[in-house]
């Protein structure tokens, strides 16, 4: 049995076993956060969700990752980080089983099966580093132990899409669109695997010295983040000037506030707002919150672009996230030994500005280019500069911190990572379909031939015969949904006779405007992960590393 030093609950020595489960569990947390990627464009078709519902596909399993991380970093700091990760990847396994036996017209089950997977990634993502930080002792250790950990993340990106694709690809019985459920199979059964990895061989550790459950703290912060998450996703389909995308940004703004005031007062707050009076912590804050928001902005804005607006199918799609993804893999050996001999911010820099880079091209490629060949070169490129700085983003706030805060500061860090990865989807989302949905009505509105034939296909239904009015309604219904509706209905369907005949006259025109959309979120991408860059470059860029973290229990400024 690992000893466990009496005055801080951590293991003397980091064990085989606990970095094998704590990689295994972030590793199934990071599968779940992919896997909606190379399937956006089957559960489209598939359950005919609206533009936001697609989006909050994806972010409902971010949101409670966001919401719930600093919290879970307490909860393993008091009871115990193995119990928790266990927990948490049980968690999983049920989120990607309701996945799995999510009915036709189960949009709000899928949604359900997110929001349970994300609280189980929620309690892994914090418990997981902290672990690992908790057995290691000097920064070559540490920095070893979380490229391992960082590699796991990536590597499972790689796999996550590829994975899916194929599923989808060789599973058909339950129609031609339906096959993506087998994704969320898979990721129930490696949640199983982890759950059994962590329960026989992870060593356990605590450091309850300080620590309790802040429930102002976690009501305040979860209310706010969530509203404006909300309001931000919304703002596409209610209007950005409607009531409730004000008021959720007004909620957000009181909320956050409140949090604020709450943490300066309670004896034992969910978050020491003391720890951004570290330089170092609050500038790697800062550029993890807008970095990570620039690299998950832009798998987002991959996703749609192949799998809705391209219509390539999963396993193609999963080509691509393979270019994003398999960098991280590669160049393991080389970010370990970049982290150990450079300074972690010049390192940070380095990827932030290459993730910047290849957004800059992907925005000047245009939709209409449809060789996956196209996008190939920048999203390696792109996924290079994540393997970059999701590393050193890790080790720079950790390192800045004692020992005995290691669960506070991972928690914290995670948490900002995860609000950065939430709102990039939710906000390259809303300028993309609010750039679009602009687009097709100024088009339509500008060109009488085009709006005379849309008002003859709303009134198709009542020109069919019965046994195909229900067909051709969920089409009408699709394209008055938006872009990405508008996109994935036919502009010629087969006719009585057998022969093509017009049907969606808006196809090629939403096409035009998804494509110009989502090139509006490349830049805005792009722009951002070059302003992360250049503030950890002339901040972080001459930060050393620290030799050990046999500090004093508290929290000093560089």
């Amino acid at each position: 049995m690992t000893e466990i030093t009496a005055a801080t609950g951590a293991p003397a020595s980091l064990s085989r076993g606990t970095l094998i489960a704590a990689a295994g569990a972030v590793a199934v947390a990071q599968i779940g956060l992919s896997i909606p990627a190379v399937i956006n464009g089957f559960i489209n078709q598939d359950l005919g969700p609206s533009a936001t519902q697609l989006t909050w596909i994806s972010d409902a399993f971010l949101v409670p990752v966001t919401l719930l991380e600093l919290s879970f970093g307490v909860v393993g700091d008091l009871f115990g980080r193995k119990r928790l990760l266990a927990v948490g990847a049980a968690l999983m396994v049920v989120g990607g089983l309701i996945g799995f036996f999510t009915p036709s017209d189960g949009v709000g089950v899928l949604l359900t099966g997110q929001v349970i997977a994300g609280v189980g990634a929620a309690a892994i993502f914090p418990t997981s580093v902290a672990m690992l930080a908790a057995g290691t002792h000097t920064a070559k250790q540490r920095a070893h132990a979380i490229s391992i950990w960082a590699a796991a993340l990536t590597g499972a990106g790689f796999i996550s899409p590829v994975l899916a694709g194929v599923l989808a690809r060789i599973h058909h019985s339950g129609g031609e669109f339906s096959s993506w459920r087998y994704a969320f199979l898979a990721m129930a059964v490696l949640a199983a695997v982890s759950v059994a990895i962590t329960l026989a061989a992870a060593q356990n550790s605590s450091a309850p010295q300080g620590r309790s459950l802040d429930w102002p703290g976690q009501i305040t912060i979860a209310v706010s983040l969530f509203a404006l998450l909300y309001a931000v996703i919304q703002g596409a389909d209610d209007g950005w000037g409607s009531v409730t995308v004000v008021g959720g940004f007004v909620v957000f703004v009181v909320f956050m506030a409140l949090f604020v005031a709450i943490e300066r007062r309670v004896d034992r707050p969910l978050l020491r707002l003391e720890l951004f009076s570290n330089r170092v912590f609050a500038v790697s804050a800062v550029v993890t919150v807008i970095g990570m928001f620039a690299y998950l902005g832009t798998a987002y804005a991959t996703s749609i672009r192949l799998s809705a607006i391209q219509e390539y199918t999963p396993l193609k799609t999963s080509i691509g996230f393979f270019c994003l993804n398999v960098m991280g893999v590669v160049l393991f050996p080389v970010s370990t030994r970049m982290i150990e001999r450079y300074s972690p911010g010049w390192v940070l820099a380095a990827g932030m500005a290459m993730i910047g880079i290849g957004d800059l091209v992907l925005s000047a490629i245009p939709a209409t280019n449809l060789s996956i060949a196209a996008v190939a070169a920048p999203l390696l490129v792109i996924g290079a500069g994540f393997k970059l700085a999701v590393t050193s983003i890790t080790v720079v706030a950790v390192n800045s911190v004692p020992t005995s805060k290691a669960g506070m500061a991972s928690g914290a860090t995670s948490m900002l990572r995860d609000g950065g990865l939430t709102l990039g989807p939710a906000v390259v989302a809303a300028i993309a379909l609010t750039s679009a949905a602009n687009a097709v009505r100024d088009k339509v509105a500008s060109t009488p031939s085009l709006k005379s034939a849309l008002n003859s296909f709303y009134a198709a239904p009542d020109h069919v015969p019965a046994a195909q009015r229900a067909g051709v309604e969920g089409a009408v219904a699709a394209v008055k949904s938006g872009p990405l509706g508008q996109n994935g209905v036919p502009a010629q369907v087969p006719g009585p006779d057998g022969k093509l005949m017009p049907f969606n006259p808006l196809k090629d025109v939403a096409f035009h405007a998804l494509s110009h959309g989502y090139a509006i979120g490349y830049l805005m991408c792009g722009i951002a992960a070059l302003v992360a860059s250049l503030i950890a470059a002339t901040m972080l860029g001459g930060r050393r590393h620290q030799d050990s973290f046999d500090e004093p229990d508290t929290v000093g400024v560089s």
